[in-house]
């Protein structure tokens, strides 16, 4: 909708009119004048921009799901997210690829076609001296990797790509299957140089290292699903109903965390003096009598009351009261 002009540029329109300064005829011109939009016809635009926000937030949840796996895995602080999602062809996207490079080779059952990803060499060797009881640091170096050293990033580029299943749920299931592993760009020719292909960019930080992994998907695999990630970004704002299948699924993954769980039995204060002349054979009075419960903490809340004792040749707790205080009940 064009500016609304105001009585005083009204006036002054019509009176450069009568004058003679402003021609009618070139007005009209103007006006049939249609406005011109660039469009490069060697890299076209497969991809809407609804398209773009719902792969956006699909592989926001695959960072969520690639940081919870590296952490365990890596024993250290991941971080993960979505740096950019743009639109190039295959000839671009594998002329800005370092060689030699980590190229995961899968599949989307039950969509035709190729996918790649990309681990950057940086976050490759982090990765890999992470494993092998370093500080997890990159190498200076580009080079090529040892027999163990693939065989090591090949498991977890597994892994990786099992993740996407879980990112992809939502909007379409999907069963990714790893199919090769590469480290020359030049050997993965999966479309032609000139198709379009969508490029995810991820950064990922393990401890002090920073390194990039790239996820290629060529515009003819996912054009059979375009439709439903133009209706998922649709309806991916609004609030979302938690099931009860969603609620046990959550349920059964927390149940396999690991929490530290302890017997406290009692405590007591001594002298300083006292606590120099101890010695082999002498008791420490606690404040624990011999008949009230142990308290056990799980973390740093203390959920159960027990009755100490033995079991075979260990010692034991028998839980005889659950503690319910606190408000913190699962489900």
């Amino acid at each position: 909708m064009g500016d609304v002009l105001s009585q005083a540029e009204i006036d002054a329109l019509l009176s450069a009119l009568s004058d003679g300064q402003v021609d009618v005829e070139e007005i009209q011109v103007t006006k049939s004048q249609k406005r011109i939009r660039v469009y490069d016809f060697k890299r076209p635009n497969k991809f809407s921009k609804d398209q773009i926000h719902s792969l956006q937030n699909i592989h926001e949840n695959f960072c969520r799901g690639l940081t919870t796996y590296f952490s365990g895995n890596l024993h250290s602080v991941v971080e993960s997210s979505v740096l950019s999602i743009e639109q190039i062809t295959y000839d671009e996207f594998i002329r800005s690829l370092p060689n030699p490079t980590v190229l995961g080779l899968y599949s989307l059952n039950p969509l035709e076609g190729t996918v790649l990803i990309e681990v950057n060499p940086s976050l490759t060797f982090a990765v890999v001296d992470r494993l092998l009881g370093g500080q997890g640091k990159g190498m200076e170096k580009n080079r090529d990797l040892t027999e163990i050293e693939k065989t090591i990033i090949e498991n977890r580029l597994n892994h990786m790509i099992a993740i996407s299943e879980e990112a992809w749920a939502e909007v379409y299931e999907l069963k990714p299957q790893f199919v090769a592993m590469e480290t020359n760009p030049q050997f993965t020719q999966i479309v032609a140089p000139n198709e379009m292909v969508v490029l995810i960019t991820l950064e990922v930080r393990i401890g002090e290292a920073v390194g990039m992994i790239n996820l290629c998907m060529p515009y003819l695999v996912l054009e059979p699903i375009l439709d439903k990630l133009s209706t998922f970004f649709l309806f991916s704002t609004k609030a979302k109903v938690t099931s009860p299948e969603q609620v046990q699924a959550i349920r059964k993954k927390i149940e396999w965390a690991k929490v530290d769980m302890i017997a406290f039995l009692g405590h007591s204060e001594i002298l300083v003096r006292d606590l120099l002349d101890l010695t082999e054979g002498d008791v420490i009075p606690l404040n624990q009598s011999v008949n009230d419960p142990l308290p056990i903490f799980v973390g740093e809340f203390m959920k159960f009351k027990s009755i100490p004792g033995l079991h075979g040749e260990h010692l034991a707790v028998q839980i005889s009261e659950i503690i319910e205080e606190g408000g913190d009940h699962d489900g």
